[in-house]
């Protein structure tokens, strides 16, 4: 039992808040990827800043500070907030974005507000109430961490009892209308679940930076995959590990808060994701744009030296490199492309150092022709 207690797992406070913070990534991370690919990424900033008047007013009609009393009214403010935000969309011309805004800044004043008028009161039990504009992970208890887990259990439950409608919700609602579904009931069912997810979290990371873990998994979740169902899983992946990774970081460096540390890895997840991920990833377009330049300047080798054997009584007459990099656009890269082409055996060197085509190569630069006038026949239909 020594290697339990030596390691991180035998500290009571940090297992707590490393399950915690799982607990906080994985169920935001999963339900943030509907927010995502609904184009609804600022609903969760919106969620988590309207909460805030919701902590004051149940801390100031209860006079308790139970976390449990005052997530209650945070859920009730957020999803409040959300109806508003959704009546305004459907009742007015208001767009939706002005209407996030707008519902956003009013419910975050008022909360600021709220809180003033508290902290003004000849009251003690109000100490500590502004620690839910940052979170504050190490005031997480065991019993925090059970309420976390039953809920985000909820809400993902939730999820996959309407994972067809929810789907549908997401990739397009006018269809599902057509179909006979009540799309305005399952967005506020989708809305709610969110509502759930977000305000799990305020405890830990605060109301100011809980948006960034409904966002960022599921913007780095995206880059991997274009497939409903793997998004979520690699969505609520990245949010777990960025709440372990984060509450971990945040016990072996002093004084570094773990809200802003677990924000942080997600946000290296994010970056490692954005450079690196197949065929999205900025790393992976580069090289594949190197590849295709590549490619590109070989046929154009190829067919030129294939033009001057067109031109020469004998078609394996070999040219100088200054005569065919004299007809290339890109003459820095002919060598290059004779040598790639060479590897190929679509062309030769003659013992001068000269170049010329192949009987492979003269094929090749034949079908090279042929598929480039197909492409342009293509164009010229669809035009």
């Amino acid at each position: 039992m020594e290697w339990w207690s030596s390691s991180w797992l035998g500290d009571y406070t940090l297992r707590t808040v490393a399950l915690g913070a799982l607990i906080l990534g994985a169920t935001a991370g999963a339900l943030g990827a509907l927010a995502v690919l609904r184009r609804q990424s600022l609903l969760g900033d919106a969620v988590s800043h309207t909460a805030l008047p919701g902590i004051a007013l149940a801390f100031l009609l209860t006079g308790s500070k139970a976390p449990m009393v005052l997530l209650i009214g945070a859920a009730l403010a957020g999803w409040a907030a959300t109806l508003v935000i959704i009546g305004i969309v459907r009742t007015t011309r208001v767009k939706y974005d002005t209407a996030l805004g707008l519902t956003l800044s009013v419910f975050f004043g008022l909360g600021l507000v709220l809180l003033s008028l508290i902290q003004k009161r000849p009251d003690a039990r109000q100490a500590g109430l502004d620690k839910f504009l940052f979170g504050q992970a190490s005031a997480v208890l065991a019993e925090d961490v059970r309420v976390m887990a039953l809920f985000g259990a909820a809400a993902l439950a939730v999820v996959l009892l309407l994972w067809k409608e929810f789907k549908l919700l997401a990739f397009d609602p006018d269809y599902a209308q057509v179909q006979g579904f009540r799309v305005t009931a399952i967005d506020v069912a989708l809305t709610t679940v969110l509502v759930i997810g977000i305000v799990l979290g305020l405890q830990m990371v605060g109301v100011v930076l809980m948006s960034a873990m409904v966002v960022a998994p599921a913007v780095a979740a995206r880059q991997w995959t274009d497939r409903f169902g793997v998004m979520i899983l690699l969505s609520g992946l990245f949010g777990a590990l960025a709440g372990v990774g984060g509450a971990t970081a945040s016990s072996l460096a002093l004084r570094v808060p773990t809200g802003p540390a677990i924000v942080l890895c997600v946000g290296v997840l994010v970056a490692v994701s954005l450079l690196c991920a197949p065929r999205r990833g900025l790393l992976w377009t580069r090289i594949a744009q190197r590849r295709r330049d590549r490619r590109f300047q070989e046929q154009a080798t190829l067919l030129d030296l294939y033009t001057l054997a067109r031109q020469h009584p004998d078609a394996v007459h070999a040219h100088d490199v200054g005569v065919v990099r004299s007809m290339s656009v890109e003459p820095a890269g002919t060598r290059r492309a004779l040598r790639a082409l060479r590897a190929a055996g679509l062309v030769a060197r003659d013992p001068a150092g000269r170049w010329h085509l192949t009987a492979a190569g003269y094929v090749r630069a034949e079908q090279v022709l042929r598929e480039r006038g197909r492409e342009v026949a293509d164009d010229c239909t669809a035009d």
